[in-house]
């Protein structure tokens, strides 16, 4: 009997092989991921600033809450908003003894004068146990991440030289609490600038006239914040002369050309700025704006950003 002989398949016959990709295909498919990514990745973005901005109103809840803690445990004082000195300020040394509990400075919420040198000449910097713990605030909120906006990118050496971040970008309104030490009057110490004198300085939380419409803290610019307070310049406020309004301190705009505020009733809101001279791009890394030369009076003239700011820091005495 005849058999029929086995057929052996050799390699690369009697299989047929998959299609595979052509150039052509690949290069489309990779163009319209990359048009995917480019459309998703603004909405990622916003997403971030979105979730960035919850935060940073949590963070003025919860240092504004403090703040109201101590003044109810300090029967209706409130902080200093600023260390004092000389004429009611002083140089970026520190000038104040945190073991006396008679120094005046002691009870300013912050005493921290930032800038970018960090190391072991301004600890306040980077280091929260140099005067951040040490402050009147700091039982009612032990916590470091509420001093800052987590937006805020700003870094300094620490005292081993390696970059770190820095730890405070909140700022308190400066006619909330003034300069220490008190001044007679029924008024805080306004620092002697002569712009100031003829508004309120509050030294107790139940002089402020409508605490719904005073902020207390607020986001400053990384390239600005010093010395944790804000002042805005209140000339040409009363009566306006719109043409005189200027920047001293400047706010932040790390939400979309938007702060962080938080008033003395508690409430904390983001309001975005109309005036694109509010949001000038940050100097350069280690420099502050007035080091890279940013002109604040041309930017306050005629800024409805300004006059939104004199409005709710304070009232005529």
């Amino acid at each position: 009997m005849k058999t029929k002989p086995k057929l052996h398949s050799t390699p690369g016959h009697g299989k047929s092989s998959a299609p595979g990709f052509t150039l052509i295909e690949l290069l489309v498919v990779i163009a319209i991921i990359a048009i995917l990514a480019a459309m998703l990745l603004p909405a990622l973005s916003k997403a971030k600033q979105k979730a960035q901005g919850i935060q940073c109103m949590n963070n003025h809840k919860q240092l504004a809450l403090a703040w109201r803690l101590y003044a109810d445990d300090a029967n209706d004082l409130i902080t200093y908003a600023s260390t004092g000195g000389s004429g009611g300020r002083q140089g970026s040394s520190y000038n104040f003894n945190i073991s006396n509990p008679t120094d005046a400075d002691n009870f300013a919420w912050s005493g921290a004068h930032m800038d970018f040198t960090g190391g072991s000449a301004n600890r306040a910097d980077w280091d929260p146990t140099v005067d951040m713990m040490l402050r009147p605030l700091w039982k009612y909120a032990k916590t470091t991440t509420i001093y800052k906006c987590p937006s805020d990118t700003s870094v300094c050496p620490n005292a081993s030289g390696a970059m770190v971040p820095r730890i405070l970008t909140m700022s308190i309104n400066l006619f909330v609490g003034g300069f220490c030490p008190s001044k007679d009057g029924g008024y805080g110490n306004d620092g002697n600038w002569p712009q100031a004198d003829p508004y309120r300085v509050y030294p107790k939380l139940s002089l402020i006239i409508n605490p719904a419409n005073t902020y207390l803290f607020l986001d400053m610019r990384q390239d600005v914040v010093n010395w944790s307070n804000f002042m805005i310049d209140m000339t040409g406020y009363n009566p306006s002369n719109p043409s005189s309004w200027t920047w001293g301190d400047m706010p932040g705009m790390y939400h979309n050309r938007a702060a962080g505020f938080s008033f003395t009733d508690g409430h904390s809101e983001i309001h975005r700025w109309q005036d694109s001279r509010t949001c000038p791009p940050y100097a350069p890394p280690n420099e502050t704006l007035a080091m890279a030369g940013f002109n604040f009076g041309a930017a306050g003239a005629n800024n409805q950003d300004v006059n939104w700011c004199q409005q709710r820091a304070t009232f005529a005495k």
